[in-house]
Parts: structure tokens; sequence; C-alpha cells
């Protein structure tokens, strides 16, 4: 069974320090936290003279400090910009609160102790009065531990900017906009294919009507065994076929008939092409939203194809209804079934483009047949 969602076609991006971070880089991002340890220290220093209220005054007005400093130092460790959420303001303020109530100095701790024990080790001979055999084994077995320090502080600089990019920016907000920019550039695709089909159908597709047209005259005023009379008529034959196939590959660029007469007419229509006898079974009430027409269509055409091409099939069904406000299209066949989205890109091809209108695509196909293609596309 497949089912293919909208969140499962997202391309997870992977944590920051499993890619792009260098121990430096996380160092110095973890360092940088001295700075709203600053904002502490002042607001401490303010209740000596001014009194402990002063102190939460001071904290409150260097938060939007902090949280400016908290966007722009991630970049130390994560590289990918962050996009304008709606509520910004607020998460940068939970942020601020959170880094200078206790985030600063957890990270100053973790620094200084990944830090400062493999440099006492390795400097333990002029720091300790150890015998001189210690004091060696002591300088190698800090030199041994820089590279546990360089991994724990890359590790934890990186944690701490994915959790700073999730409070900043959530994975959900990412989805979304991710799920639109996939809808605009669909939006584009198909606006590019009915300037294609408006192209071929008033330009070429008439050039052709036209040749067609003269070739059938010249042929009229030529005796049909003459030479020229065969070079014409063989003319006008191939200039037919290809104002044939012009039509057909108009049709598959964009359907005319969808445009005018809606998904129930399409439907009939690209079944009725079909090489395989295919019943129809439609119950549409008026037209749908353009993109839900537009993406039904697009699956019964593959689908369809699919059925004629690898099937073996020596018959198939197409119903469409509405359930719920949600379009359910079915297509079955009763070929061999065996269908398998691991062995091509067809049926994900097919899933991907439905969640981009948060559809849904089921398929069930046992060894054998028969195979069933649901699709269910919210009409909302």
């Amino acid at each position: 069974m497949l089912n293919r969602t909208a969140l499962e076609a997202l391309t997870q991006r992977p944590l920051p320090f499993l890619g792009s971070a260098w121990p430096w880089r996380c160092a110095a991002y973890l360092l940088a936290s001295a700075v709203p340890g600053a904002a502490v220290g002042v607001a401490a220093l303010a209740t000596i003279p001014l009194g402990w209220v002063a102190a939460p005054v001071v904290l409150a007005l260097s938060l939007p400090l902090v949280a400016w400093f908290e966007r722009r130092r991630l970049r130390l460790v994560d590289g990918v910009p962050l996009p304008e959420v709606p509520d910004r303001r607020g998460r940068e303020a939970g942020l601020a609160v959170l880094t200078v109530l206790g985030l600063w100095w957890i990270d100053l701790i973790m620094l200084g102790f990944t830090v400062v024990g493999p440099v006492l080790l390795i400097l333990s001979p002029v720091v300790q009065p150890l015998a001189d055999e210690f004091a060696v084994v002591a300088s190698v077995g800090g030199v041994l531990l820089l590279p546990v320090a360089a991994y724990t502080i890359t590790a934890w600089g990186g944690a701490r900017g994915a959790m700073v990019r999730a409070m900043l920016a959530p994975q959900a907000f990412e989805l979304s906009e991710v799920l639109r920019s996939r809808a605009r550039l669909v939006d584009a695709f198909e606006m590019e294919r009915r300037r294609i089909e408006r192209d071929l159908h008033d330009g070429a597709q008439q050039r052709l009507v036209s040749l067609s047209m003269t070739l059938g005259l010249a042929r009229l005023d030529l005796p049909d065994d003459s030479p020229a009379g065969r070079l014409i008529g063989r003319a006008h034959d191939e200039a037919k076929q290809a104002l044939a196939e012009l039509r057909e590959l108009i049709r598959g660029v964009h359907s005319q008939v969808l445009t005018d007469r809606g998904l129930g007419a399409a439907i009939r229509d690209v079944a009725g092409r079909s090489p395989v006898p295919v019943d129809v079974a439609v119950e549409l009430d008026g037209r749908l939203p353009p993109p839900v027409e537009v993406t039904a269509y697009y699956v019964v055409s593959e689908a369809l194809a699919n059925l004629a091409k690898h099937s073996r099939a020596t018959r198939g069904a197409v119903a469409a209804r509405v359930e719920r406000g949600t379009l359910v299209v079915e297509v079955r066949d009763d070929g061999a079934g065996g269908a398998d989205p691991a062995k091509g890109t067809g049926l994900t091809g097919l899933a991907d483009r439905l969640a981009v209108v948060a559809g849904r695509l089921s398929l069930s196909s046992p060894v054998g047949g028969p195979t069933l293609i649901r699709v269910e596309i919210p009409c909302g």
C-alpha cells in the first residue's frame, strides 16, 4: 500500500553540527554567550546603587539586544537563512528570556570544562609539581583528549543552534512555506503548459491545416497514376498524419475539454481514447476548483497511460465522486498487478503532484491483480 502525504514528500534538512559547522565556529558560538552574560552582570550591578527594582528593568531593556544577537550569531553554526515567521517578535523575546536566565551560563560552563581540562593536563608540568614521568603522561593524555573536546564542543554548539532555529522558525512553518512554494511552481508550470498549447493550436496546427488543404487541392489537379500525383498524394497523407499527431500532442499538453466542460467530460474524453476499454462512472455536480480538476485529470491520464502500457489489462474503470468535501477518484484494471513504486518514478510523481494540493494517493496492486489507485483531494 502506497500512502504519500505532503509531510513525507518534504526532504528533511540535516542538523547543522552534522554538516558544515567546524569546532572553532561552535567554540566561537558558545563563547559569544558572554554577551547575554554581560547583560545579566549589568543588571546585577544596577541593584547596588538603584535597588533591586532596577535589575528587572535593565534585563527587560536588554532583551531586544539579546534577541538580535542570538539571531545573528546563529550563522556561525547554521548558514541557512531564517524565514520571516508571523510571530517573530514573540519568539525572539522568549528566546532572549531563556538565554538570559539559563542558556548563557550553560554554554560557558560547557565550553570551560571541555577546554580547561585538556589544557590543564597539557600544562601539568608547568602548573603542578609532579614527577617528570607523571607530567609527561598527563600531557599526552591532554593531547589525546583534544579531539574529544572538539567533538563535544561541536555537538553542543550544533544542538544549541538547532534548538534556536526550532524556536525561531518551527518546522511546521518551514513545511508550509515549502508547500506554498511548490504550489506556486505548479501554477507557473500549468500556465506555461497553457501557453504552449495555445501557440501550437494557433500556430503550427493552423499551418499544417493550410498545408494539408493546399496538398489536397493539388492532388485533385493531378492524375493519381502520374509520378507527381503519387508524390503529392504521399505528401498529403503525411501532412494529415502529422496534423493528427500534433492534435494528440496538444491534447496531451493541456486538455481544452477540461477547461471548457470540466473534469467529468475530460475523464470521459481521455477514457474514450484509451486503447483498453474503460468504464466511466462520474458523479460530479458542477465544476470543482481549477487546481483540483487539473491535478485529478493529470492523475487519471497517467494512470490510464500506465494501464495501457504495463498492466496487460483487458478492461479498466474510472470512478469519480465528491464525499464530504473531498474528491475521490478510483482507477481500476483487471491486469497482472504487481505495481511497485520502487521500480519507477511514475507513482512517486503522482504522489508528489498530489502533495501540492494536500491530496493523498493509495495503491493496492497484489501480484496477479487487480490494481486499484485511489486518490483523495480536498476541494476546499
